[in-house]
């Protein structure tokens, strides 16, 4: 057989007759799996002929085998795009996930098709729904509905420095939000309701010789833009795993691509970069995260926690309770990456997952510079508790300009977020 996708969701193989053999994996497979076999089963009683037929359904194994549908599109316009997904929709069904990634070409008769229906919905079940919902509400009477978190409002600062020693700033830090149409670049300090937007904060910090580290750094959060979907919508019931693979192959793809660049040019070999980001998105946070910058939260009632894992060999020890604090501030290999985008690594496991947040909650992005600079204490103090003399000054500048008086022997970068109610 040949394999044609292999992913944390899923494993797709050809076999030698041409048949589509799909494996279900990870969060929700089975749900998954009911979903595209009733889908296809739905779509074949429709005599829907551009999308592939359900041959085999396996469901032990969750495995389904379906007709070749062909090679998947490399280039179609929006439009074209738009009309094959509304075509879908005369048969009953609306695929939620309507993106050129799940659009081929059968060359036999010159069909675009569709394919992946383990995110679609059928239309009629969700009209009943829609009915059987009113019905209640029309029975049932008013309460109260708490405040969302799509209610709530954001406030960030970020800002970065050279230090007081490094000749050049190798650290970048990223604040956007996006919705169905466009990205926007926000600014060093803003306020935003989240109603029908995401948001993404991020801190990267680059190495390498010269200023391939500063080029390794910017070129990691442009690509954050740049391969993010402008257009990530999927069935409320599966979000979570379709978050978690995107950001997956979000850090894939920028780790190739660093790997690339420093195989092409002599100056920028063994580039590479950290990146820690947090991502607004259906009502939750979830992060990312590779190297040894770090995503602290500050819950409005609790200690401060650390929520990444330093990809270092003393912050193994640290996280196994082998070092204490001060033991890993002055251990000769803390600065040394066991894992980071680029920088000559073959393989790569970045940490993903969500971030439970509340109104009063705080969460901090820096790099190492900050915290060679500060200790834990200092870190949440400084965002919780300022002295005076630092009263009025943004969180994220707090930080940075404490840490470069205190150390300043690199680069210092930090992003604080505040989760806020509504006024």
């Amino acid at each position: 057989m040949h394999e044609a996708k292999d992913t944390a969701r899923a494993l797709v193989r050809i076999g030698y007759d041409g048949r589509v053999h799909k494996t279900f994996r990870a969060a929700n497979a089975k749900e998954r799996f009911d979903n595209e076999v009733r889908v296809l089963r739905y779509l074949e009683e429709q005599n829907c002929e551009f999308v592939p037929r359900l041959l085999e359904a396996d469901d032990e194994q969750l495995k389904i085998v379906t007709t070749n549908c062909g090679a998947r599109v490399e280039r179609l316009s929006d439009e074209k795009i738009a009309e094959l997904f509304s075509e879908l929709e005369s048969y009953g069904v609306r695929h939620d996930d309507p993106y050129l990634r799940n659009v081929t070409y059968r060359a036999q008769d010159g069909r675009f098709c569709l394919i992946d229906f383990e995110f679609a919905t059928i239309l009629e079940d969700e009209q009943n729904d829609e009915d059987s919902q009113r019905s209640k509400r029309e029975n049932v009477p008013s309460v109260a509905v708490p405040v969302s978190g799509a209610d709530w409002t954001l406030h960030w600062s970020g800002v970065t420095d050279v230090g007081r020693f490094r000749p050049n700033n190798e650290d970048a830090f990223l604040t956007i939000a996006f919705d169905r149409q466009d990205f926007t670049y926000l600014g060093r300090e803003g306020s935003a309701v989240l109603c029908g937007q995401d948001m993404i904060f991020a801190v990267s910090d680059g190495m390498g010789g010269e200023k391939s580290g500063e080029f390794a750094s910017r070129c990691t959060v442009d690509n954050v833009v740049h391969m993010m979907p402008r257009r990530f919508a999927v069935s409320p019931a599966h979000f979570k795993a379709e978050i978690a693979e995107c950001l997956t192959v979000l850090f894939h793809k920028i780790h190739m691509q660093l790997t690339m660049l420093g195989e092409s040019y002599e100056e920028g070999r063994n580039m590479g970069a950290t990146l820690s980001l947090v991502w607004w998105c259906h009502d939750r946070f979830y992060f990312g995260h590779l190297g040894d910058s770090r995503i602290y939260l500050l819950p409005k009632e609790g200690e401060m926690q650390q929520i990444t894992q330093d990809h270092t060999y003393p912050g193994w020890l640290f996280r196994h309770g082998k070092l204490n604090e001060r033991e890993l501030r002055t251990h000769p290999r803390k600065n040394v990456l066991t894992q980071a985008l680029g920088s000559g690594n073959q393989f790569i496991d970045p940490q993903i997952g969500e971030i439970v947040c509340q109104p009063g909650d705080q969460l901090v992005l820096c790099t190492d510079g900050v915290t060679d600079g500060l200790w834990n204490h200092a870190v949440e103090e400084l965002v919780r508790q300022p002295p005076k003399s630092l009263e009025g000054v943004p969180a994220a500048n707090r930080l940075v300009q404490t840490a470069v008086a205190e150390s300043g022997r690199d680069n210092a970068t930090a992003v604080v977020i505040e989760v806020c109610n509504p006024a």
